[in-house]
């Protein structure tokens, strides 16, 4: 498949991108305006640089080093772009007005040229895995400097670019700076056609997670609020339907232990807020929704986290968590978050995704991978029965995290670079 042919099937599936975002808006809330954006149809000013940030994980990675640019370079014009609610929400609530932001039109050529067009942006810096061939193909027509940031590559991934070579192999090599996380990825990506000399491994930005005071504190104000300061409080993060179901039945085993035990539940997506709502109160259990402001109870079970932008300080008000989308053939979400908020992890074995950053934590003992909901829950009881151990795993987690800082320095340097090229 060359690029004109994924341009020709994209045109005809274009009809169903209006039923799938008409499908989303039933059942999210989120996604029930603003569909001009995914057009490319809004009016938008010209800027300097663009950075694509995708959804909230990648969006929370980027957000240091736009703040960064920000502050080294304060002449420069700056439009962040994501594909979801969840990344929005992050992206105004970290810079309000100080940038202009949208949603990333569909990869439509169409599309695309009208938004490049009123954006006009000198440099554009892509996050993680979010390379779309009309895009990456039509800024760097127009001439924009691109850079593909804080970079992975799964073994999956790099299959499914190499039984494509005439669609990815244009799109890698008009990349002209690639920030790759591992030394295996960038191997990679020179495998796949890149040149060695526009690949530098830098490491994971998203060990440079910032955690402010303010949200530490908050985090524990709100466990204080709830009277919970020495029950048992764990948080299944990022889950996914075919996910629920396994989380509750750990939550059950723990209750028979300790009944005041509390079980903090957020689904990935917006639309999932309702239906787990739904599957809990059906289980039997005491129930609040965040979204209700209802205030927990001595009886409450299950808080239902149905609100945008608090899983780091639901993770920061738990004692332990579980990482969503590894249960699943998924491939995960960032185990990170949880490890700087003070908090061991679990994750399924499906964590292909974050693989690398998996196994380290594992390795130092701040990260337990399970296979089921006994094995969750085996993990859990563990752990409260044994608080020393719990604390010896967030000491680990924590000296991970602090061991591998440097990527944002790294990362901005090759974005420097990029920007004044």
């Amino acid at each position: 498949m060359n690029r004109f042919l994924y341009s020709t099937i994209l045109y005809l599936l274009s009809p169903l991108l209006i039923v799938y975002l008409a499908f989303r808006a039933i059942k999210s809330p989120d996604y029930r305006g603003r569909w001009g954006e995914r057009f490319g149809l809004t009016r938008l000013k010209s800027t300097d640089l663009l950075i694509h940030s995708v959804s909230m994980g990648e969006t929370l990675a980027a957000i240091p080093l736009i703040r960064l640019i920000m502050q080294s370079h304060p002449e420069l014009s700056i439009t962040v772009t994501t594909t979801s609610p969840t990344g929005s929400a992050e992206v105004r609530k970290a810079f309000g007005d100080s940038v202009q932001h949208c949603y990333l039109p569909f990869d439509l050529p169409w599309c695309v040229r009208r938004f490049l067009r009123q954006v006009s942006p000198k440099s554009c810096i892509i996050m993680e895995t979010e390379l779309w061939p009309n895009l990456v193909a039509i800024a760097a027509k127009r001439g924009v400097r691109l850079m593909l940031a804080n970079a992975r590559l799964s073994a999956k991934s790099a299959a499914q670019y190499a039984k494509r070579p005439k669609l990815s192999r244009p799109m890698l090599q008009r990349l002209d700076v690639i920030a790759v996380q591992t030394q295996v990825e960038a191997q990679r990506f020179i495998e796949l056609g890149v040149s060695q000399d526009r690949v530098t491994v830098c490491g994971s930005l998203k060990f440079d997670l910032s955690i402010t005071p303010e949200r530490l504190a908050n985090a524990k104000l709100l466990r204080q609020t709830w009277g919970r300061k020495t029950s048992p409080i764990w948080v299944a993060g990022s889950v996914h339907p075919g996910e629920f179901d396994a989380m509750l039945t750990a939550h059950r085993q723990l209750l028979a232990q300790w009944p005041d035990a509390l079980l903090i539940i957020a689904p990935r997506h917006p639309e999932q807020f309702s239906a787990v709502a739904e599957f809990v109160a059906s289980q039997g259990f005491e129930l609040i929704r965040r979204s209700s402001n209802l205030p927990v109870t001595a009886t409450t079970q299950v808080l239902v986290g149905d609100t945008m932008g608090e899983l780091l300080t639901f993770y920061g008000a738990a004692d332990q968590a579980f990482v969503g989308g590894t249960l699943i053939n998924n491939g995960g979400h960032n185990p990170l978050e949880p490890v700087a908020m003070g908090v061991p992890v679990m994750v399924g074995p499906n964590h292909w995704d974050f693989a690398q950053i998996t196994q380290m934590l594992a390795d130092a003992g701040g990260l337990k991978v399970v296979a089921s909901a006994d094995e969750l829950a085996a993990n859990l009881i563990e752990y409260f029965a044994k608080p020393e151990l719990r604390l010896q795993a967030v000491n680990a987690g924590l000296a991970v995290v602090e061991a591998n800082r440097g990527a944002l320095q790294r990362q901005f340097l090759l974005a420097q670079y990029l920007i004044t090229a």
